[in-house]
């Protein structure tokens, strides 16, 4: 009782909100732009698009700050729990509708794509800090039942797109300068030359951190190549180059420790000198033919290498630590392939279809190492304790189609097949290291069906439903257990885990009462059979386990409201409720996590608003550049979430606000914006992000303090 009181207080409070901001409309209030975004595998107005798909635009980006994390815009979308961990060493913790929160570092359960190429490999692993913001228009975020037809672990969708070269060429640049010895600097030339376009972008990112043992330093580069081969048939060409020298990793704290001092780095990382160091380098191409006016052929082929090397704490034992560190390494090399068809068809009674198939195949192959280290440095030139070659490999099929069959429905279905192969092969065998190869293949079908009634021009109302998958990662295959109690880990590859199954459904509306409001709500039922989770965590090391079936229910809310020419707002909310509807016993402990315990590291209820107030209108037109004065403010809050399975622990819910200003104005031949923002405001102490069900009970880290993000762009059109 008490938890729907809460929850039909925080909808009403919400839809309160949302009524005074609707009742605020003026005439002569902007206009919101009409964008297109993927539907599924549909390119769609995102109006009409039967699922919940929301759109970050290049304004929005820009205004964020420093644009180092994925993290910073995400907040803004309903459904999405985007913690940032302020440790460049394990990436920010994103999940969509409850996938992928259980993920220790990088990205899990969900899809990254980048301009078209993936950046999520077969297995389902991910990396949100190759993405290039500071080049980035727009990113579109899609979850739902639709995602599915995306494959495997696509509990949600993420697609970042880099902006095209404008007909006008330009040369910018970004200086940044913040709280903790945070700078970045960002270089950009865009051009076009003839059939020719280009975007280059190199950026540079260092920070000294604020808790010990945790500055770091990264430099992109993201370029971005068209060609306009002919009248209809456009070319891609995708460069880009991550490299991270150096990310001290300050691991986790222990409720103790945070509660102490959050600045202080967890036990063990000064010691063993925690690190992590990464070089990814990625080519890609897509082509784009337009045989007709109803039939479209796309073909997108990319390769790339990725190498990491980190440093991790010894074992503790008896609150004595070992005398040797670990090192861990991969050298990994990607590549895949794709073609789809895309098609429409009208008919003489005003019907119609839109339909698309198409086929991917994606293929990662790594060499992972790993050793002891003395005081953090390896201490010979060879000392493995492990080394084996993992291979993950997917080959799906997919079609969708959209029929409009009457003018105010329209029904959606689709499908993908799907087989995913995980294997190990073990070189390093001794007697007290058998071998511990493996291969297993999962095989699924994801089917979705839908339906849409357009009940004006202001609302259409949509509900469709669906299943997913999702397979363990090699790096949660990589260990077992063995013995009778299953309580000894080993170095084995674990084929014993199954494919996580995933039933989705949907019901939601987008309504546009004018052209400078729009609301979109939906509220969703998935559940799990297989559920994967920790079985046991030792020493770092992690064996997982199908263990439950779990249940996540929610509402998601948003408004975006242009009130006049000068002020306009937006709100998000979320409720979610993601338990585990089946007892299991963790290893780790030897107890029981009982039916109704939440999933670690997921809010209940989730709130963003923004209050942004312009000096002159500004123009949606792509390089279009209006001087005058902006100013925000964000209210951010979520809920307390827990830190593990048998939900013992748990970090406290916070509210913050943060402000920026913005100065435009012309300086000569450049077009110049100042940067002034102060994060976190009132300066909450918080957490920000969980550490999934650590073995130490390291579980939280640290939201930052009060901070302040200086900055300027001149941008020089020739």
């Amino acid at each position: 009782m008490k938890l729907r009181n809460t929850f039909c207080s925080s909808v009403t409070r919400t839809l309160t909100m949302s009524g005074f901001f609707l009742g605020a409309s003026v005439s002569g209030a902007q206009t919101l732009e009409e964008v297109k975004v993927q539907g599924g595998r549909i390119e769609q107005q995102q109006f009409d698009t039967p699922a919940s798909v929301q759109v970050i635009d290049e304004a929005t980006i820009r205004s964020s700050g420093a644009q180092v994390n994925l993290s910073d815009t995400l907040g803004r979308v309903p459904g999405v729990v985007s913690l940032n961990r302020n440790n460049y060493a394990q990436d920010v913790q994103i999940s969509i509708r409850g996938f992928g929160a259980r993920a220790p570092f990088g990205l899990r359960g969900i899809r990254l794509i980048t301009d078209g190429i993936p950046a999520t490999i077969p297995d389902g692993q991910g990396q949100a800090s190759t993405v290039s913001l500071t080049s980035a228009s727009r990113i579109e975020v899609l979850t739902g039942p639709l995602a599915q037809l995306y494959g495997n672990s696509s509990g949600g969708v993420i697609q970042t797109y880099t902006r095209e070269a404008g007909a006008t060429p330009e040369a910018s640049t970004q200086i940044f300068a913040g709280s903790y010895g945070l700078t970045r600097t960002n270089f950009q030339a865009t051009g076009r030359a003839g059939t020719l376009g280009i975007v280059a972008d190199y950026s540079n990112f260092g920070i000294e951190g604020y808790r010990v043992n945790s500055a770091a330093q990264r430099k992109q580069l993201n370029t971005v190549m068209t060609w306009d081969v002919k009248e209809d048939t456009k070319a891609r060409f995708i460069m880009n180059s991550f490299d991270m020298p150096y990310a001290k990793d300050p691991l986790g704290l222990t409720a103790t420790e945070f509660n102490r001092d959050a600045a202080l780095a967890g036990s063990g990382a000064e010691r063993f000198l925690t690190r992590k160091a990464v070089a990814q380098n990625q080519l890609g191409s897509v082509l784009e033919h337009k045989v007709d006016k109803d039939l479209d052929l796309m073909a997108r082929v990319y390769t790339g290498d990725r190498q990491n090397l980190q440093h991790q704490v010894g074992t503790l034992t008896s609150g004595v630590w070992s005398a040797t560190g670990a090192w861990t390494g991969l050298n990994r090399n990607f590549y895949g392939t794709g073609l789809q068809a895309k098609g429409r068809r009208s008919f003489a009674d005003g019907t119609g279809i839109d339909w698309v198939f198409g086929l991917d195949y994606d293929s990662s192959k790594e060499l992972r190492r790993g050793g002891t280290t003395l005081n953090g440095q390896q201490t010979a030139a060879i000392n493995d304790t492990r080394n084996e070659l993992n291979k993950a490999v997917n080959r799906d099929f997919f079609a969708q189609l959209n029929w409009h069959f009457e003018e105010k429905w329209t029904f959606t279905t689709g499908a993908r097949n799907s087989k995913v192969i995980l294997s190990s092969k073990d070189n390093y065998i001794t007697k007290s290291s058998p071998d511990g190869s493996g291969e297993v293949t999962y095989k699924a079908t994801s089917p979705v069906v839908g339906l849409t009634f357009h009940a004006n021009d202001a609302l259409n109302l949509y509900v469709n439903m669906g299943n997913g998958f999702e397979t363990p990662t090699l790096s949660e295959v990589a260990y077992s257990t063995s013995g009778a109690a299953g309580t000894t880990l080993v170095e084995t590859f674990n084929k014993s885990v199954l494919a996580s199954k995933s039933h989705h459904q949907e019901a939601g509306l987008k309504w546009k009462p004018s052209s400078s409001t729009q609301l979109d709500a939906a509220i969703f039922h998935i559940y799990t059979d297989n559920e994967i989770t920790t079985k046991l965590s030792s020493s770092g090391k992690t064996v997982f386990q199908n263990a439950s079936k779990t249940n996540r229910d929610g509402l998601e809310f948003s408004l975006r409201q242009a009130i006049n020419p000068h002020w306009r707002t937006q709100v998000a909310f979320t409720w979610m409720a993601v338990t585990y509807e089946q007892r299991f016993r963790t290893s780790s402990t030897s107890s029981y996590v009982n039916v109704g315990n939440a999933l670690p590291a997921i809010p209940q209820r989730q709130f963003f608003g923004n209050v942004t107030w312009t000096q002159n209108e500004q123009s949606t037109k792509a390089g279009s550049f209006t001087p005058g004065t902006e100013l925000a403010a964000d209210l951010v809050g979520r809920s307390k979430i827990f830190a593990n399975d048998l939900n013992t622990e748990q970090a406290s819910g916070y509210s913050m606000v943060n402000i920026r200003a913005q100065q435009k104005y012309k300086w000569g031949p450049f077009n110049t914006t100042t940067y002034a923002g102060i994060d976190n405001l009132f300066e909450r102490k918080a957490v920000g992000s969980v550490i999934v069900n650590q073995a130490s009970s390291q579980f939280f880290e640290p939201a930052m303090p009060l901070t302040a993000l200086l900055g300027i762009q001149a941008t020089m059109p020739f």
